[in-house]
């Protein structure tokens, strides 16, 4: 009887991993919301908030901002002008707004004459120039 007891346990777990069938792969990527940013967040990972200046005013509509990275919301021949001065990927590392602050109206009124990057981004992470 004790041999067959040492036998029972491996021959149940073997039997019981090689029943098992492969599932299918499920891939779910949940992007969540889009950050709160005073004047729109970078359009790379981590898409931290982007200071007032770095994006053209040809990424907002009605004063909010259309999108970038995961959230973009513009048309698909988007280019918009950006400012790299103020990209951390370019050597920026001056003061970056906090989510959720809210836009100084006063910078907002006046940003297309104020606005001064040469620049081109897509809005889905590419630099370049319009198509």
């Amino acid at each position: 009887m004790r041999t067959w007891k040492l036998f029972a346990v491996p021959v149940l777990a073997a039997a019981f991993f090689s029943n098992t069938s492969p599932a299918p792969a499920q891939i779910s990527v949940n992007i969540g919301v889009a950050p709160v940013c005073p004047y729109g967040y970078y359009d790379f990972a981590p898409y931290n908030c982007a200071p007032y200046g770095y994006y053209g005013p040809e990424w907002f509509t009605g004063g909010v901002f259309i999108g970038a990275g995961p959230w973009f919301h513009g048309h698909h021949d988007f280019y918009g002008h950006v400012d790299n001065h103020f990209d951390p990927n370019h050597g920026y590392h001056g003061a970056f707004p906090n989510r959720g602050e809210h836009a100084d109206a006063h910078l907002m009124q006046h940003h297309a004459e104020n606005f001064h990057g040469g620049d081109f981004r897509d809005g889905r992470g590419h630099e370049g120039r319009p198509r």
